[in-house]
């Protein structure tokens, strides 16, 4: 057996910034630290968080009045923030800024008085964070589709003033057909200047589309509620490769891999590379003989942490 390793994987700067948010402020502040919904959406970085005093919640009436809160990176609702505030709790947002990116685009479409239409996965944290985002007093409204059908049965106010925005972790192939569906139904309609899915999410989904020409089975690191993750196994699936989501290296199933196989390997954008070491030892226990890397140049992109926090450590 062979293994072949995508790149880019694992982390991206959305996830190691809210990672370093709940660090740093730990070390600042000391436990406890509450956050707000699950950080990032993988349950190795959970866990080990939780290890070093962070709590995490669902709803803010679970946290002490005058307590410090970190909103996950898949963002919050406005409403979220004025509650916290209003109950005297001291925030710190890791929202991701490509989210904060779609949050603003929601409310300018507001401002301008038109509808808006958010393709993205219904009840997914980011999704929820997003919706509440647009001011219905305005007089607009907001909707929310999943697939090229959901379009074709989507009835709006005003179809002369419409625009959409994108969950950030969406399987770019599936959305670009949403995306001419809505263009076809609603000619007017205006889309955000730059892709709403973000870099980290087009890149590796791109490099598994790549992996996929040279694989028989692909293993994609990540848990079955991290949204990229989920996309990752889809694309390999759509390119004709047996493809599995796998939380970590006890979850691999031998009867997956034949003698001879060549097996792909990804993580998803919020799965540690602590992780994907796992995995690939795994591998070699199983028979694997050689390890490969794809080549493929670093992302680069780095953001910076609040300004409150840079000083933690000088």
């Amino acid at each position: 057996m062979q293994v072949k390793l995508a790149k880019p994987r694992s982390f991206c700067a959305g996830v190691v910034r809210a990672i370093d948010i709940v660090e740093r402020s730990l070390q600042l502040y000391g436990p406890p630290v509450y956050v707000l919904h699950e950080i990032v959406h993988n349950h190795y970085v959970v866990d080990q968080l939780r290890q070093k005093g962070a709590v995490f919640v669902e709803s803010l009436d679970d946290i002490p009045t005058g307590e410090k809160v970190v909103f996950s990176a898949h963002g919050v609702a406005k409403q979220r923030m004025t509650e916290a505030r209003d109950r005297g709790l001291e925030v710190m947002d890791a929202t991701c800024p490509l989210v904060m990116k779609v949050h603003l685009e929601v409310q300018k479409y507001a401002k301008e008085g038109k509808e808006v239409i958010l393709i993205g996965h219904q009840g997914h944290v980011e999704v929820i964070g997003t919706l509440g985002q647009y001011d219905a007093k305005l007089g607009g409204a907001m909707y929310l589709v999943q697939s090229v059908a959901d379009v074709e049965k989507l009835q709006v106010k005003n179809p002369s003033a419409l625009g959409y925005v994108t969950q950030t972790t969406l399987s770019v192939f599936d959305t670009e057909k949403i995306i001419a569906a809505l263009k076809r139904k609603y000619p007017l309609i205006t889309g955000p200047k730059s892709d709403d899915i973000c870099y980290a999410t087009q890149n590796r989904q791109q490099a598994v589309v790549d992996l996929s020409e040279e694989v028989d089975v692909l293993l994609v690191v990540g848990t079955e509620n991290s949204s990229n993750s989920n996309r990752l196994r889809e694309v390999g699936a759509q390119h004709g490769v047996k493809s599995f989501l796998i939380p970590g290296p006890e979850d691999i199933n031998p009867d997956w891999l034949v003698p001879d196989c060549v097996i792909g390997v990804t993580a998803g954008a919020s799965a540690p590379e602590i992780l994907v070491n796992g995995v690939l030892d795994r591998l070699r226990e199983l028979g694997a003989k050689t390890v490969e890397e794809m080549p493929a140049e670093d992302e680069k992109i780095t953001f910076p942490l609040p300004r409150s926090l840079r000083a933690v450590n000088g």
